[in-house]
């Protein structure tokens, strides 16, 4: 959607310059980028009053896609790509959507990880035109201003990121706005928000990168981060103005370098989540539901080693935990089924160190003394039944390593977590080789499949795209007060059902990401089970549909670009299969 209401020139611009934004001004107000659509009948071309400003000739979606991926293929380089689809998205919302669902596994990976990551690092010189809304340390105070610069009159989701930890690239301040607009748009894509209720932010709060302080075209404020008070007091500001703009609105934490204050603050207060934490553990305890079935090892005997100790690592084995404590394990036995490896070497309460306070529940007491400084130490003595990565160090699950995990076990569980490609634990390939294609495998970056003594073997992908867009979906259509550990132990639960019966035969950890939109229907559905079952919800009509009413109920609320035809504006145009009313969340 057009991101500005009308130019305003420059005080000091020439006569020329002021009359050029005025005329773009009047001209952006007749027609929104939307409506140069070669899709168009002629009939909707002389109501947009579009007719001679495109050629004559009206095409199929299917040419139009054809189109667009030629052009992509055209293109030399990956971050080509994403520019290329970014402009697309920016004046061709509905094109951009049909194309994204259409070719998911294709799109996907250019428009969010692992590309993003390529786009962030070069979000400054890249830039061409505004793609979200940035809140300044500057603005502090004047916030609730600020939201009112937004065009949309109702936003039902924002992503929001400070820059300080984008993937496993650290601090790119004001540059980590990639993350947020690629979330949305897999939000859109994967579960049906309507792009117009979706809203990135950015935080700018400093950044401790000395490149971009050093770069002239670095587009954030040249300055140092503030404190986590001053950074908190900000935060405190925006959610107050984000809800008094927009009620109950769904907010998710990403990529904050230390996401557990503002999760902890604001998640009894607001309707927020953090997908870091929350996402993350969701998705990958979804694959470990599978994967534990396949090993044939009793929960009570699993042993799992988790190379990382920061806050997703910590998030994922919580969700762990709570799988076992649901299957009958004690909490505080299940949590020593947990052996977490930092830089510093094994998790202990009498390394020497203070412990950050998210590693002190998993922190062990029974190591006698002696201190493990290395993964490998660690894997000798615990002898894992599975091995999770997640400490952005590429390579670090070695040969060695791996055919000792095949050693212990007929089907180790090897999890290398991380991104984007190039900081993943091993590759899929690696884990195959080294452990005699036994490796129950998932990972957090696409690798290919795997080709052995005539087998076909292919990679899980432990993505959050999997189970972010519909917790999204099922708190925003349930209108969920908050979002509770249940409703994202419920979203692993709803991903893990989704599997068909072919996909469970060739002992698949995930789905098919071309059935994206049924999974997320599953896991919106599930979602709002649990937001049912703890009294949570508002939108109480749905609690007397049956789970097949339901799943109905959650498509024909789903945004799908090939029925947006209705110019905008018309009272016929439809959001989310249905005509919208002013109390409607949807």
């Amino acid at each position: 959607m057009p991101m500005f209401r009308s130019a305003t020139p420059s005080q000091n611009g020439s006569n020329s310059n002021i009359h050029s934004a005025v005329h773009s001004a009047v001209h952006s107000r007749a027609h929104s980028p939307s409506d140069f659509d070669t899709s168009y009948d002629d009939s909707l071309r002389a109501q947009l009053k579009v007719r001679g400003l495109l050629p004559p000739h009206v095409e199929s979606f299917e040419l139009q896609k054809a189109r667009c991926l030629e052009q992509i293929a055209q293109k030399s380089n990956t971050i080509d790509k994403y520019t290329y689809l970014s402009n697309l998205r920016n004046t061709n919302t509905n094109l951009f959507y049909r194309l994204l669902m259409d070719n998911m596994k294709e799109i996907t990976p250019l428009v969010y990880t692992p590309v993003v990551g390529e786009a962030c690092l070069k979000w400054s010189h890249i830039y061409t035109q505004p793609e979200g809304l940035y809140l300044s340390y500057a603005d502090r105070g004047n916030l609730r201003a600020v939201l009112d610069n937004w065009p949309a009159e109702k936003v039902d989701i924002t992503v929001v990121t400070d820059g300080s930890r984008i993937l496993g690239l650290g601090d790119l301040g004001v540059n980590g706005m990639g993350i947020p607009v690629g979330k949305l748009a897999l939000y859109t894509g994967c579960a049906g928000i309507h792009p117009e209720r979706t809203l990135p932010i950015t935080l700018d709060l400093g950044t401790e990168n000395e490149e971009n302080l050093k770069d002239p075209l670095y587009l954030g404020a040249k300055m140092h981060r503030v404190t986590e008070a001053e950074s908190l007091e900000f935060l405190d500001e925006m959610m107050i103005a984000l809800n008094d703009k927009w009620p109950g609105l769904v907010v998710q934490f990403e990529d904050f370098k230390n996401p557990f204050p503002s999760l902890e603050r604001y998640r009894n207060t607001y309707t927020c989540f953090n997908d870091d934490i929350q996402g993350t553990g969701a998705v990958i305890l979804s694959g470990m539901i599978n994967a534990l079935k396949l090993t044939g090892i009793p929960f009570k005997d699993q042993r799992l080693v988790f190379m990382g100790a920061g806050s997703a690592a910590v998030g994922v084995a919580k969700q762990i935990v709570q799988l076992f404590v649901k299957n009958g394990i004690p909490e505080d036995e299940a949590r020593r089924m947990f052996w977490l490896v930092d830089s510093k070497g094994m998790v202990t309460d009498d390394r020497g160190d203070k412990l950050q306070e998210h590693k002190v529940y998993f922190s062990r007491d029974d190591n006698e003394g002696k201190q493990y400084k290395t993964l490998e130490e660690v894997v000798d003595l615990v002898r894992p039944t599975g091995l999770m990565g997640l400490c952005t160090i590429g390579g670090v699950f070695t040969e060695s390593i791996l055919r000792k995990m095949a050693s212990f076990n007929d089907r180790p569980i090897i999890f290398p977590l991380s991104n984007p490609s190039s900081k993943s634990e091993c590759t899929f390939a690696q884990a195959m080789e080294f452990t005699n294609n036994k490796a129950i495998f998932a990972s957090g970056s696409p690798f290919p499949e795997v080709e052995a003594d005539g087998v076909t073997y292919y990679p899980g992908q432990g993505n959050n795209m999997y189970v972010f867009p519909g917790i999204g979906l099922g708190t925003v259509l349930c209108e969920s007060v908050h979002v509770t550990q249940e409703m994202i132990y419920a979203s692993a639960v709803g991903l893990a059902d989704s599997l068909t019966e072919e996909e469970r035969a060739k002992s698949w950890l995930y789905p098919s990401l071309d059935r994206i939109r049924d999974i997320s229907v599953s896991v919106a559905r599930h979602v709002i089970r649990a937001s049912q079952a703890e009294n949570l919800d508002k939108n109480k009509t749905l609690q007397w549909l049956s789970d097949a009413d339901l799943d109905t109920y959650i498509r024909t609320k789903m945004y799908n670009p090939a029925h947006e035809h209705s110019p905008a504006g018309s009272p016929t145009r439809e959001i989310h299969g249905f005509d919208t009313k002013p109390h409607s969340k949807f």
